[in-house]
């Protein structure tokens, strides 16, 4: 990408950056529009940025490790680099196990202290708007999935949507490159209150496709876990294709 930013930027957030800034989207999961800046920023823009600005901020005050905001401007949110690998290039004893001991200390939240609401009927009408306005890539779906229209997907979850929620506090979007080594975690627009299975769905995928069953034995032992609700894993995998 070089010295010109994908979009305009806000003057505080051009004066922190300097006189000749390098923009780059070559890097490590590279997704939700994250542009890295002089190897030591990271910046986003949108209503995702604005999600994730009010997310950081409120999870600050819970104790739990996650990025500095370096500027919040208009929407745009400048973070500062941690310095750390994620737990999909980290190496670290087991990917699985450091998953799971990052996620028992997000669930062990109090719900009654988030404000961010992701439980299942709030999920349906944003997939339905996502199916809507043609934002869901068929071609990203799972192998499972292939060939399957974003509508067929909504009809199922809407079909299949569980009865009951365990719910937390979820990241929404748990996979190992959201995971930092030590446990901070990033990318976390969609956190919310939700059922548990939000995230273990998630991280159970990442972790088979990316370590093997190994490493799925790893995260269900840290996170107590001995047998796993198949249904909701399915049900909640599902909902991802939307998002």
């Amino acid at each position: 990408m070089g010295s010109q930013s994908p979009f305009e930027l806000p003057p505080a957030v051009r004066e922190l950056f300097g006189a000749d800034p390098e923009f780059s989207d070559d890097h490590e999961g590279a997704s939700g529009g994250v542009v890295n800046v002089n190897g030591i920023y990271w910046m986003k823009k949108g209503p995702e940025a604005v999600a994730e600005h009010e997310r950081l901020t409120w999870l600050e005050t819970q104790g739990l490790p996650v990025p500095k905001v370096a500027l919040f401007e208009a929407d745009v949110l400048v973070l500062a680099d941690a310095g750390v690998a994620s737990l999909a290039s980290a190496e670290v004893d087991s990917p699985g196990a450091a998953m799971a001991e990052a996620l028992r200390r997000l669930h062990a939240l109090p719900i009654a202290d988030c404000p961010f609401d992701a439980r299942i009927d709030t999920m349906l009408r944003l997939a339905r708007r996502q199916v809507e306005d043609g934002l869901v890539d068929a071609e990203d779906f799972d192998d499972d999935n292939a060939g399957r229209t974003p509508e067929a997907v909504l009809e199922q979850l809407i079909a299949e949507r569980p009865e009951v929620e365990d719910l937390v506090v979820v990241h929404g979007d748990y996979t190992p490159s959201n995971v930092l080594e030590g446990g901070m975690l990033i990318d976390l627009g969609r956190l919310g209150v939700a059922d548990r299975y939000r995230d273990i769905a998630l991280a159970l995928r990442d972790l088979d496709d990316d370590f093997g069953p190994g490493e799925v034995a790893a995260f269900l032992a840290a996170y107590e876990l001995s047998e796993p609700d198949q249904r909701r894993v399915h049900y909640y995998r599902l909902l991802d294709e939307l998002f």
